[in-house]
């Protein structure tokens, strides 16, 4: 699978098709589905917004204050220039420095925190990482994040096997990881109603004639064991 790189050289985000577009969206609609986008002013942070997509989508379809948060540079700009609204910000931080954090959100607390594929970034560091997003959610706020599930043959091979981690350009902290392992760090993190779901069998390359077909089959399988290797795992907390 082909990915844009960051100014590091890492792959961070799987390149345009058809299938990649109808995955993230899926993703997106799963996150917007956890959320009461009833309440007033309501305010959504995106950790590791890479190139906009995503916030731009929560904010198009809910009409929230949007804020897209990354260490990139790069994709910042893209965002930018692809993605505009009254409602829609960028913040440029790293997000282990949480006096950084702070000042670039101007102290701001929001009632959802989400991110497609960012926790894992996170991995060495996650007990603290997780608490200092408790710390950037109001009272009764959420996180929802996508990561990948370490029990899928795929994504167990990339990131346990040096030479694939190599040839994927992963970051040398990142790691995949299971549903007990992040409900585990989520309820030490002071976190309750901690959920995770294993689901999602559509890969990013998908050819356009086999998404459908994979859709199905998808369904299909996540109502079986089997969901248990699929790709990833769908967190939220309260």
């Amino acid at each position: 699978m082909t990915s844009i790189k960051d100014e590091r050289g890492y792959n961070q985000i799987f390149n345009d098709s058809t299938a990649s577009r109808i995955r993230k969206n899926r993703r997106f609609d799963y996150m917007i589905s956890k959320m009461d986008v009833s309440k007033p002013n309501l305010s959504v942070l995106e950790i590791g917004c890479g190139t906009g997509e995503g916030i731009a989508y929560i904010v198009e379809k809910t009409n929230c204050k949007g804020t897209g948060l990354d260490l990139s540079e790069k994709f910042l700009q893209m965002a930018s220039e692809k993605y505009t609204s009254p409602n829609l910000t960028y913040v440029k931080a790293n997000f282990n420095d949480q006096q950084v954090i702070n000042q670039s959100l101007n102290n701001e607390k929001f009632d959802y925190i989400v991110g497609n594929g960012i926790l894992h970034h996170l991995y060495y560091n996650l007990e603290e990482s997780l608490i200092n997003l408790k710390k950037l959610l109001k009272p009764n706020g959420k996180i929802v994040f996508i990561e990948p599930n370490l029990y899928n043959p795929y994504v167990a091979a990339i990131f346990s096997i040096p030479y694939l981690r190599e040839k994927t350009f992963l970051e040398p902290d990142e790691m995949a990881f299971t549903r007990g392992f992040i409900k585990e760090k989520c309820k030490s993190a002071g976190f309750k109603n901690i959920q995770v779901e294993i689901k999602d069998f559509l890969l990013p390359n998908t050819s356009d004639r086999l998404i459908k077909p994979l859709i199905i089959l998808g369904d299909i399988l996540e109502k079986t064991p089997l969901t248990l290797i699929a790709q990833s795992l769908f967190i939220t907390a309260e």
